[in-house]
């Protein structure tokens, strides 16, 4: 059987477009995340156009089992993984106290616990292969601290020094870690994050297509560069950030997300 792609957060935005872009190279794609008629209609649309197989698994992603559970749902049909996809995550906007604190840690546990479990528990798998690929999805708010995004930015952070480290430690075996960092995406994101207005306008502004960022992606991750950062304003803002005083960057990123 042809390896598979398992992509997490697949039923809408970047993890969509992603799914769409392997199954357009001919690699069959597993689907998961929370929507059962989302990732349905998905599979059927990958099967349809693309004539490769495709198979989904509805299930929350931020319950501490959940990584094992689609673990075993993978060895229990018999589907080989050779990518793994981490997009799965969100980010919550508001000050840190004044939002509640069980929301904000379910979106630490999804953006890193769940990622970390994912990568942990499918590496035996992924070795297995005589090439096999991990991309975690980060953002360029990993770069610095985002007051009003203020955990979300420091999850980012993590998901970025854990994949350098991890593929520093993998040199070597058959199996290549890329973090990719893109900046506002035009998604859900910021409806999920219960932005204002008038951020959601900013964002939209300055925002990426899902499908642009989901080929700089892909292109890095089978190129297997440690990290990309899609659009130059993006890679201009990566590259200054650590030149200018950690002070200075948190007034600027602190008035675009006021």
């Amino acid at each position: 059987m042809q390896p598979f792609a398992l992509v997490t957060g697949a039923s809408k935005g970047l993890g969509k477009s992603i799914a769409l872009q392997l199954a357009a190279r001919k690699i069959p794609v597993l689907l998961v995340a929370r929507s059962e008629h989302a990732l349905a209609a998905l599979a059927q649309e990958i099967r349809g156009k693309h004539q490769v197989a495709s198979d989904f698994l509805a299930i929350d992603l931020s319950i501490n089992n959940a990584p094992a559970q689609v673990l075993d749902w993978c060895q229990t049909k018999g589907y080989p993984v050779s990518i793994l996809i981490n997009n799965a995550g969100y980010g919550l906007w508001g000050r840190f106290d004044a939002l509640s604190l069980d929301a904000q840690m379910d979106m630490l546990r999804l953006n890193m616990l769940s990622l970390t479990r994912f990568t942990h528990l499918f590496l035996p798998e992924l070795k297995r292969h005589s090439q096999a690929y991990i991309l975690n999805v980060a953002s360029t708010a990993a770069y610095q601290a985002v007051p009003t995004l203020t955990l979300y930015a420091a999850s980012k952070s993590f998901v970025l020094s854990f994949s350098r480290g991890l593929a520093f430690e993998l040199k070597g075996s058959p199996v290549s870690v890329t973090c990719l960092c893109p900046g506002p995406v035009n998604t859900f994101f910021t409806e999920r994050a219960g932005m204002t207005d008038t951020i959601k306008k900013t964002a939209e502004k300055f925002g990426m297509e899902a499908d642009t960022v989901a080929r700089i992606g892909l292109t890095a991750m089978f190129a297997k560069r440690k990290e990309v950062v899609p659009g130059f304003s993006n890679q201009l803002a990566a590259f200054f950030v650590p030149l200018f005083p950690k002070s200075f960057i948190e007034r600027i990123a602190s008035s675009v997300y006021k």
